[in-house]
């Protein structure tokens, strides 16, 4: 059984069927009620000082209608005076709806970056970028300040966060109609960029290829949320467009959560293609518009191209209701599911269960911050992001931006210090969907002075067994070991080893330790001799340097006369 403690999946398992597929196309939903959310209020601000939109008439109706149909009522004005400490806390978004020019004096300016900074909503619509250039913190507030634009024509945008509340509902790809505008300076760096435009499909784009159109960030203790598009009236009444505009007033009021730190330096190991991807036991995953879903199990679907050490993993996942899967991570390569369990850890997705094993916790090991994860968490049915970082044995745990869960591994027969990501299909019925899988490996991250392993926590070997000691460490040993036999241990990393340390004990013939690299037939970087200690109870300590610049996992191979020749305890590798 792959896990207990959990429902029970069915016992007819499904043969392993990836379905290769893509499907670019445009998904457009209607913008339905979201229960989940309170009655809020939202101001639109639609003053121009410049050029003005004859789209915001349309704009206001929209976000009207929106409001009526999603729970929040809508105060629209040109007031400036609108923007005074006391009104604006009566909001919990505030929309710039093409905006132009100095429309704000500088009281109004500093009650309105108290706002959002004190945890205030703001979402911007295409022109709110052509505004307020004598205020540099309005640009920060924003993420860029408009530039130029050529002739209304259509364009292909691509959908870089498909999680977002915003954009979640979108293709790959979307083919649209508007003013595409081109910014002052590039916000990636600042921001989490949910769209932008592909400068090869239209005339006039002028960002070097890297065009971003729509976007968010966190701003102090507040949300930012701006879109480039909405020229034109017609975008008003195209129903993926107010989906986009809820989205966006959703997260900016603080009830739709999503990661929207800025995200730089990822590489991509699934966003529609499964190379690289291996299924390990029962089950499957369907692929299909560039999202992985779960069916039948218990198996896991494994990275199997690269293990990884110290890195920041991202993915995101959806549960339609109460379902069950995992990202698994630290563990070694095999086709065999029960390794991840054995030795790696389970980040849980999981509606319901105990505390250390539900959504955000370390399955079985720790619990999430329960408070702050039902703070961050979105409900069934909507697409959450976790990022999972790896350093040195430490494992942190993000939902959605905010840090649920920090964990430390202590157990010798796990480690995180290298291994492999992947994510779980549980059983029928618990059907999770995932997207956009993609890592940054850390720099700057060393491993300890030194770890310690027990004997028998090996992973792979021929002949040896575990053997009952009650001097040993943990009352076990790595025992009845022969000549020619030998033990792995995919979780001892020898990255930067420079010593080999043993705890021993031989009532036998005694032997030869060597330690290798990457295999049982790797290379030999160390050997050390062991005596006959004087019984199977009596330990010693043997030790040698070891050569070269090893990067592999821990292989002990032994040699020496017939039968029994020692007991390894623990050993000891040292950096």
């Amino acid at each position: 059984m792959f896990r207990q403690l959990r429902r029970l999946p069915t016992t007819a398992a499904s043969a392993f069927v990836v379905a290769l597929g893509l499907a670019g196309s445009l998904l457009t939903p209607a913008a339905t009620a979201q229960a989940a959310d309170p009655a809020y209020k939202v101001l639109v601000f639609s003053k121009t000082a410049g050029f003005r939109h004859d789209s915001i008439p349309a704009g206001t109706q929209a976000i009207r209608d929106l409001g009526a149909a999603n729970n929040f009522t809508v105060t629209a004005t040109e007031d400036s005076n609108a923007f005074t400490t006391a009104n604006l806390a009566g909001f919990k978004a505030v929309v710039f709806l093409s905006t132009t020019g100095d429309v704000l004096n500088a009281t109004q300016q500093s009650a309105f970056q108290s706002y959002v900074d004190g945890g205030g909503g703001y979402l911007g619509i295409h022109a709110a970028a052509d505004t307020e250039y004598d205020w540099p913190q309005y640009e920060q507030i924003a993420g860029a300040w408009f530039k130029s634009h050529p002739a209304i024509q259509q364009a292909t945008l691509r959908t870089e966060d498909r999680a977002n509340p915003a954009t979640a509902h979108l293709g790959q790809t979307w083919n649209r109609t508007d003013e595409w505008y081109n910014y002052r300076t590039n916000p990636r760096n600042n921001v989490k960029v949910l769209q932008n435009l592909d400068e090869g499909s239209y005339s006039g784009g002028e960002m070097s290829g890297d065009h971003p159109i729509t976007w968010c960030h966190p701003q102090g203790n507040g949300r930012s949320f701006y879109t480039g598009l909405g020229h034109t009236q017609e975008s008003y009444a195209d129903p993926a467009f107010r989906t986009l505009l809820l989205g966006g007033i959703r997260y900016a009021a603080g009830w739709a959560k999503a990661d929207c730190r800025a995200e730089t330096g990822y590489t991509t190991l699934y966003n529609g293609s499964t190379t690289g991807w291996s299924q390990a036991g029962p089950g499957s995953f369907t692929n299909t518009d560039a999202t992985l879903t779960s069916t039948g199990g218990m198996g896991l679907y494994w990275y199997q191209a690269k293990q990884y050490a110290a890195y920041s993993l991202k993915l995101d996942w959806r549960m339609p209701g109460d379902d069950n899967s995992g990202v698994f991570v630290g563990f070694p390569s095999s086709t065999d599911p029960n390794s991840a369990i054995n030795q790696g850890y389970e980040i849980q997705i999981d509606a319901t269960d105990t505390a250390d094993r539900t959504t955000g916790s370390v399955y079985g090991f720790k619990s999430a911050d329960i408070a702050a994860r039902d703070a961050a968490l979105n409900p069934p049915g909507a697409w959450n992001t976790y990022e999972i970082r790896v350093e040195g044995e430490r494992l942190q745990v993000f939902l959605n931006g905010a840090k649920i869960n920090d964990f430390t591994n202590t157990d010798p027969v796990r480690s995180l210090q290298q291994g492999y990501i992947g994510i779980q299909n549980h059983g029928t019925g618990d059907d999770v969907s995932f997207r956009n899988v993609r890592i940054k490996e850390l720099g700057g991250t060393t491993p300890p002075t030194s770890s310690t392993y027990e004997g028998e926590s090996f992973t792979s070997q021929q002949g040896v067994q575990a053997a009952d000691h009650a001097p040993a460490s943990g009352g076990r040993t790595l025992g009845y070991i022969e000549n020619g036999d030998w033990a792995g241990y995919s979780q001892a990393s020898l990255t930067g080893a420079k010593t080999f340390t043993a705890k021993v004990s031989s009532a036998g013939a005694g032997g030869t330790v060597q330690v290798r690299s990457g295999s049982a037939t790797g290379p030999v970087i160390g050997s050390v001799a062991v005596a006959n200690t004087g019984g199977w109870e009596t330990f010693a300590t043997v030790s040698t340097p070891l050569t070269g610049t090893p990067t592999g996992p821990v292989f002990l191979t032994f040699t020496g006369g017939a039968g029994s020749l020692f007991d390894i305890d623990t050993f000891t590798i040292g950096r």
